[in-house]
């Protein structure tokens, strides 16, 4: 089921994230699982970031890229889809506090 753009996300604390030259990795310490973003999932993940909704991300997306709408939104889901599925953010509705 697609997580609903009126959610916000949050990085765990047992988390750690990275950047080297465009790039992040990003570690669950817990798991040991790691995973790495190439420059525009780097972009991605900041623009996600930061207790605004989810939608609030895509739309600065959509602002910095030309791409449609559809695409973005699904590729955005995806990114959001492996995250949680590897325990490195977690999803909660859109209040902050």
């Amino acid at each position: 089921m697609p997580i609903p753009f009126t959610m916000r996300l949050t990085i765990p604390t047992n988390i750690l994230v990275q950047e080297l030259r465009g790039e992040a990795v990003l570690l669950n310490l817990t798991s040991g699982c790691y995973f790495g973003l190439d420059e525009i999932g780097t972009r991605m993940w900041s623009a996600l970031d930061g207790g605004r909704s989810i939608q609030a991300g895509y739309e600065t997306l959509r602002a910095e890229y030309e791409v449609s709408a559809d695409t973005l939104r699904a590729d955005v889901q995806g990114l959001l889809d492996k995250l949680v599925k590897h325990g490195l953010v977690e999803i909660h509705d859109g209040t902050v506090g």
